[in-house]
């Protein structure tokens, strides 16, 4: 493998496999990173609509299915759909909000969740090939924002982990810290005196010690793991026949529009961290990756699934850029769906050590977003306020999230979801200062040369 001179670590072309054994623990690090926001939709779901303990879990396993057959088939390519690209797929956090009110409302429940995760992936597929034309809007001041706004938007999850997690009794309690910092400092320890396949796991050797610390002062709970099956398959329809009604279908098929912008800038983004040009064939076939995995999710008993923004931290601290690495991923992911005792001992991973590596993996998202700043003329005032509304109203939902509250609830995806707001907020005031505005821009330039 090369050495990168810049980031003094070194990095695998997009295109080279790692040998087996580094391939498994690098796609181990991907799974560990996701794997806490791959449960959590089912989880909050589940609970939102009554269900036992049991179901709860099976809720879990079906998500890990379906995130592990949409991993490999995005990473990997299957004719015209995925991106060929190290992505990480899982259920989206954006449809969560609309989730869980129909998961209240008579005659919906569970089984209209999935009628409406049906009908929405079905809609993804029809416009995904409209919506990848738009690459040409995503010039570097836009592409720049979003991820510098990814990055940002992230950071407080990292933080909140850091402290304890929000299930933490004393949150910030020094022995949280001194678990995060821990990992933090093996992560930047290795990257610094290391090379090699040690850079390349870093995070998992990170994550492990952490983990081995942690369950040496009792911060690891594992009661329930004895209940837990050996093996257990997921089959699909599980929760009964799907059911659809109109308002549901309307709200998730909003929430697909939402994804749909979500992923383009991730895509953008993870294009940028592996040198390569996202086109808007490859951007298609990512979306109806997208989608497609929304289509099959309501069947397989779960829901919406998308990209997965942290990942692409990952991607950027290791420097592994093959697309293999989350082919294995994927396949861990379908293993764990099998195994739920293995599992359970994934899920039993205390917030303090994830918070610890993913403080490093998510600045380095934001990190990214400024550098390919840098390739736009951010001198220009215009720009600058582009950049400096943008950030702000991707900011908006996380440091306030109710600052929406009144607004109509069909609205909350996009005002629950700092990436959205961000790219929105890019996407029309480049159009207004530097589409719309060009010709004047241009006009105006010529007066002051002759001048």
């Amino acid at each position: 493998m090369s050495e990168s001179p810049k980031a003094y670590i070194p990095v695998a072309p997009p295109r080279q496999p790692l040998p087996l054994f580094q391939l498994i623990l690098v796609g181990l690090q991907h799974v560990l990173l996701m794997y806490g926001g791959a449960i959590a939709v089912p989880l909050i779901i589940g609970q939102a609509a009554g269900l036992s303990r049991e179901e709860v879990a099976f809720l879990i396993n079906a998500d890990l299915l379906v995130a592990g057959v949409a991993t490999i088939i995005q990473s990997f390519g299957i004719g015209p759909v995925g991106i060929r690209m190290p992505v990480m797929m899982g259920a989206s956090f954006a449809a969560v909000g609309s989730m869980v009110a129909m998961a209240g409302m008579p005659g919906v429940g569970l089984q209209g969740i999935f009628g409406a995760t049906i009908a929405a992936g079905f809609f993804g597929m029809l416009i995904a090939p409209f919506m990848s034309k738009v690459v040409r809007f995503f010039p570097p001041l836009v592409t720049g924002t979003v991820i510098t706004s990814i990055g940002l938007s992230l950071f407080p999850v990292a933080v909140n982990w850091a402290g304890g997690g929000q299930q933490a009794t004393a949150f910030g309690a020094p022995i949280y810290l001194m678990v995060a910092g821990l990992v933090l400092a093996v992560i930047l320890l290795i990257n610094r005196f290391m090379r090699g396949f040690w850079v390349n796991v870093s995070v998992l050797v990170g994550m492990g010690l952490g983990y081995i610390l942690a369950g040496s002062i009792g911060m690891v709970d594992l009661s329930g793991l004895d209940q837990a099956p050996w093996l257990q398959v997921v089959t699909p329809l599980h929760f009964g026949m799907p059911t659809f009604s109109l308002a549901p279908i309307l709200s998730m098929c909003l929430v697909v529009v939402i994804i749909f912008v979500e992923s383009t800038g991730m895509f953008l983004a993870l294009g940028k961290v592996t040198d390569r040009e996202v086109t808007p064939g490859m951007l298609r076939r990512g979306l109806l990756c997208d989608a497609g995995a929304s289509f099959i999710a309501g069947f397989f008993n779960t829901f919406t699934h998308s990209s997965f923004a942290q990942n692409i931290g990952l991607v950027q601290m290791t420097g592994v850029r093959c697309r293999y690495v989350t082919v294995m991923a994927g396949a861990l992911l379908i293993l764990l769906s099998l195994l739920p005792k293995a599992a359970f001992l994934i899920a039993s991973i205390p917030p303090a050590v994830l918070g610890g590596a993913s403080i490093a993996m998510f600045g380095m998202v934001t990190a990214t977003g400024i550098k390919i700043l840098q390739e736009a003329d951010i001198a220009d005032r215009r720009n600058q306020l582009l950049v400096a509304v943008s950030v702000g109203f991707g900011l908006i939902p996380v440091v306030r999230p109710e600052f929406f509250a009144q607004m109509p609830q069909w609205m909350e995806p996009i005002t629950h979801s700092g990436i959205a707001m961000a790219t929105l907020s890019a996407l029309v005031l480049n159009l207004l200062f530097n589409i719309l505005g060009g010709a004047e821009r241009a006009a105006h330039n010529d007066a002051c040369h002759q001048h």
